[in-house]
């Protein structure tokens, strides 16, 4: 596979992308960062503080700009998925915890951060322990429930309407006439205008809006939509003619 090296400003993406590119990555995209932080935070579960989904995301654009392959479509929208991708991961890991784990890391978090604004470091175990009114074995115990994932017995978790427990696999016919759907949509996303396949592949693949997607054709928004629209009835049509 044949990696690509971008340069954008005084950025370069890549494999080969040098480490002291990275301070200018972060504050190229930290907006970026923070916006889907924020996006993500309001539409799923708040187990994970938005201070710690932001440094998750920082931490995976770092990556992008280190992974990234020029294949026609630019680095934001790269970057904004693999950003996403981290922090929803993040999100279903916390959710495995019990309710106790999350009430005590977010204890945990709260005292931590106002005795570092206080100390101007990290503090200790035994710092922590005394500000908690506990002692340092307590603390301990109390550190370790923070990271302990809850088991439930299956008796007391199942349900007949849970799709978690419903059976993943589908039939032969399902999964041969999905097979078929799927392959004559892709064949004709492939036939469209290639500014239409683009825009398809941002909105509902990248999940960026009709602004962020704007931003990166250089259009206003009214456009993006113009050209949305009409992709989808091109789409609609050939389906149409091939079912």
């Amino acid at each position: 596979m044949r990696h690509e090296i971008i340069q954008q400003g005084a950025l370069v993406y890549g494999r080969n992308s040098a480490a002291h590119d990275v301070d200018a990555l972060i504050r190229q995209h930290s907006q970026l960062v923070r916006r889907l932080a924020w996006h993500v935070h309001s539409h799923m579960s708040s187990a994970v503080e938005i201070e710690d989904l932001i440094q998750v995301g920082m931490i995976a654009l770092v990556e992008a700009g280190r992974n990234f392959e020029d294949r026609g479509i630019p680095f934001v929208p790269y970057a904004n998925t693999r950003i996403r991708g981290a922090m929803v991961d993040e999100l279903r890991r916390a959710s495995r915890q019990g309710r106790s784990a999350m009430a005590n890391r977010r204890t945990l978090f709260a005292v931590r951060k106002r005795l570092e604004q206080q100390l101007l470091r990290s503090p200790t175990d035994a710092e922590m322990a005394q500000a908690l009114d506990i002692d340092v074995s307590a603390f301990h115990e109390l550190a370790f429930s923070a990271q302990t994932v809850q088991l439930d017995p299956i008796d007391t978790s199942y349900s007949d309407h849970d799709l978690g427990f419903a059976d993943p696999d589908e039939t032969a016919d399902v999964k041969m006439e999905r097979a078929e759907l799927t392959r004559l949509l892709a064949d004709n996303i492939a036939s469209l205008p290639e500014r239409e396949a683009l825009v398809l592949n941002l909105y509902f693949v990248d999940e960026l809006n009709l602004h962020e997607i704007g931003e990166i054709l250089k259009l206003t928004p009214a456009r993006v939509c113009q050209i949305k629209k009409r992709a989808l009835d091109s789409l609609a049509e050939m389906m149409r003619d091939e079912r």
